[in-house]
């Protein structure tokens, strides 16, 4: 027993010393190639089995050819451990670089190319990720040009809108102070509506500066559906009277949301100005709001007589008006980009879809807790 125990300890005891020599030769290498490391690890395991071996050796008295013997298999073991691990650290490098080229596409805005070689399971894996990640870039890439097409077409779109009101201000005005205006009253009511026209689009502009910029501060609070609709039908009720338009708004559930009312009355009231301005005279306009699966859903359909399928995905870019609202009432095309921002804010969201004779916008708003 005695015999046993002190095998053990001298075993122990060589091999941890050479472990230890071992961990700080890794500690030197750490920054050089793992073909290194793992030649170093290899060599570890073995001079641990030689140090331990002679350790009991020297301990047990074993004859010299005995000690031969040991030492002689320890060595052949030593020359194919390191071999092997030089081998594997080789082919894992390879693999290594393959994917460090194929990740450099990244720099050139090119998409991720998984490496066809096999590689280790850590490998394969970061490659997968890579992969995803190439994908994710990809597409916030393409936002980001749709994005700044859609900048450059608001910026065009806002110098025309502008320059034609504030040009006819410039000519009223003139009117007004040379005391040629045949009718100044009428004249006076003009500027009045333009300078209204104009105050409501910095409005938007703002509004849109603020969605963009992540500051929207929402103030939610708990309201009812009902109550938040017959607001916006009661503000847009003159609007509708003037183009002949009649709203109906008999399907709107009384539902509980979470919402700021301030923000989502403005929601409501551009989806019903929007659809009332698109919907011809002795035309419908019609409300629903209820509760589905998904959460509630607020939908507005007007009789605009559709929009074409390829625009059907722009609709809520910031600029876009279709191809028959280039001229005023139609605005600055900001209106349904301001919807879609304040949905998002609320963890909704806002879609548009064709109906026979329209199309219907629909907004869907996470559901207050009972």
């Amino acid at each position: 027993m005695r015999d046993s125990l002190l095998i053990v300890l001298y075993a122990f005891l060589g091999a941890t010393a050479t472990g230890l020599v071992g961990a700080f030769v890794l500690r030197l290498i750490r920054k050089r190639s793992v073909t290194a490391s793992l030649a170093v690890v290899a060599a570890v395991a073995v001079f641990a089995m030689l140090s331990g071996t002679l350790a009991v050796a020297q301990a047990m008295f074993l004859s010299p050819h005995d000690l031969r013997v040991v030492t002689t298999i320890v060595v052949m073991a030593a020359v194919v451990s390191l071999a092997t691990a030089l081998l594997l650290g080789r082919w894992v490098v390879a693999r290594s670089r393959e994917l460090q080229l194929a990740a450099r596409s990244f720099g050139d805005d090119g998409d991720f190319a998984v490496p066809d070689v096999p590689a280790t399971a850590e490998l394969a894996a970061l490659s997968r990720e890579l992969a995803a990640t190439s994908a994710r870039l990809a597409e916030s890439r393409e936002r980001e040009r749709a994005l700044e097409s859609s900048r450059r077409d608001l910026v065009a779109w806002i110098s025309h809108d502008l320059r034609t009101p504030l040009a006819g201000l410039r000519a009223m005005a003139e009117a007004l102070e040379d005391g040629v205006a045949a009718e100044p009253d009428r004249y006076l009511r003009q500027i009045r509506t333009e300078v209204e026209r104009l105050n409501g689009m910095v409005g938007d502009l703002f509004e849109l500066s603020r969605i963009h910029a992540g500051s929207l501060a929402l103030s939610p609070s708990r309201i009812s559906l009902y109550d938040l609709v017959g607001d916006a039908l009661a503000g847009a009720d003159p609007l509708a009277r003037e183009l002949g338009v009649r709203l109906v708004g008999d399907r709107v559930e009384p539902v509980p949301v979470e919402v700021d009312g301030k923000e989502m009355s403005r929601v409501l009231g551009n989806l019903l100005v929007n659809a009332i301005r698109r919907t011809p005279a002795d035309g419908t306009v019609a409300v629903t709001a209820e509760r589905r699966p998904e959460g509630v859903v607020v939908s507005v359909s007007d009789a605009c007589g559709g929009i074409p399928e390829d625009d059907l995905p722009r609709v809520f870019e910031t600029g876009w008006r279709g191809t028959h609202a280039r001229t005023p009432p139609a605005g600055a095309g900001l209106g349904l980009a301001i919807v879609r921002g304040i949905v998002e804010a609320h963890q909704g969201s806002a879609a548009v879809h064709n109906i026979p004779g329209g199309c219907r916008f629909e907004v869907t708003l996470p559901a207050a807790g009972r």
